[in-house]
């Protein structure tokens, strides 16, 4: 395995990325999140991930649609790898297909996808489309990578699937390079998913212990089907000079919590996780706390001086995750402070532990 690599949350959904009333300095419009993109690409960071948001949920009332938006901020950059999300379901592979092949035009082969199957059913019906069952919406998801991968490799794809039917469909221009596929999702179905069709699986927040067991399933599934598939953790980054400060940052952010928004989350994911096989979705062991970040990012334990938090994320890397995907609470110098004080940390820890021996 090599480096790690450092990934962020654009905050392109307002409320930035806790449901909290804490005030904060995190901006959602085009001209913030050009700012934080410049930041990061100067600070270390490897990837920015752009959120899929179509309606108000958790208290997120204005949305910037994923892949416009990163089109945009690939005109602003030159490093970054832009993770656009997408709900299938809500767009057409082929037609998605031609969009990413455009942003990877523009951005020299910096284009990426993370293929997110919905949880929230009332961007579906809103839109007058279906609202499947929890395992057919990975069921699609599914085909829609494979017309996604046909696309992109092939001359002209024919596909028929139970979603979707391609009929001698060309894809011109091709992607300047292959297109890394990410995906998460914690149920039976997700992980089956992941390993069959996907580059990347990303981890919601959680202990060691979580994501260890999390890692061993896929890897396992990945390997029956004769497939390797990498991981991707995400961590809700409070770095401070002294632990306490950092630590009273976080119950600061909690005891502030937005009780309404964080209830009416946990509802909305409760009832998506229903119809799964197991009866309980991504969020089913998330404590309220956990839920003020909404994707359980307290979880990982990425909270505390530089030097903390670039040693957990070393103990991250020793379990096989080779992405860290973090949040930030005031977006433009906590992702400054991220990148200037913890990156750099955690590179010269890959160096010392290279220099002694340790492949990880």
């Amino acid at each position: 395995m090599g480096n790690l690599q450092f990934a962020y949350w654009v905050p392109n959904v307002s409320g930035g990325l806790v449901v909290s009333k804490l005030p904060q300095r995190t901006g959602w419009d085009f001209e913030s999140n050009k700012r934080y993109a410049k930041i990061a690409e100067e600070s270390g960071y490897d990837f920015a991930l752009l959120q899929t948001r179509f309606f108000a949920s958790y208290g997120a009332e204005n949305q910037l649609e994923a892949i416009t938006l990163g089109s945009a901020l690939a005109a602003v950059t030159s490093k970054l790898k832009l993770i656009s999300a997408v709900h299938p379901g809500l767009w057409h592979p082929g037609v998605y297909a031609k969009m990413l092949s455009t942003l990877d035009q523009i951005s020299n082969g910096r284009a990426a996808v993370n293929i997110v199957s919905g949880w929230f059913k009332q961007e579906f019906i809103g839109y007058g489309e279906p609202w499947l069952e929890h395992d057919e919406r990975y069921r699609r998801s599914e085909e829609f990578i494979q017309v996604l991968r046909s696309l992109f490799t092939e001359e002209t794809t024919t596909f028929k699937g139970d979603f979707y039917r391609i009929n001698e469909a060309p894809l011109k221009p091709k992607p300047v390079s292959e297109i890394p596929i990410f995906q998460g999702g914690n149920s039976k179905a997700a992980k089956e998913m992941a390993a069959r069709a996907s580059d990347y699986y990303f981890m919601n927040g959680n202990t060691l212990e979580g994501f260890k067991k999390q890692i061993n399933e896929v890897r396992t599934l990945a390997s029956a089907q004769g497939r390797e598939v990498k991981f991707a953790a995400n961590g809700f980054a409070i770095v401070r000079d002294t632990e306490e400060e950092a630590v009273q940052l976080l119950r600061d952010i909690v005891s502030n919590a937005d009780e309404e928004a964080v209830h009416g989350f946990k509802e909305a994911v409760k009832e998506a996780g229903q119809s799964t096989r197991e009866k309980q979705g991504m969020w089913a062991e998330s404590t309220f706390e956990d839920l003020v970040q909404y994707n359980d990012g307290f979880k990982t334990g990425l909270i505390g001086t530089p030097e903390q938090v670039a040693n957990r994320i070393i103990e991250l890397k020793k379990l096989g995750i080779e992405i860290i995907l973090t949040g930030h609470f005031h977006y433009e110098e906590d992702l400054q402070r991220f990148g200037e004080q913890v990156i750099p940390l955690v590179k010269k820890k890959e160096e010392e532990l290279a220099e002694q021996g340790v492949t990880v």
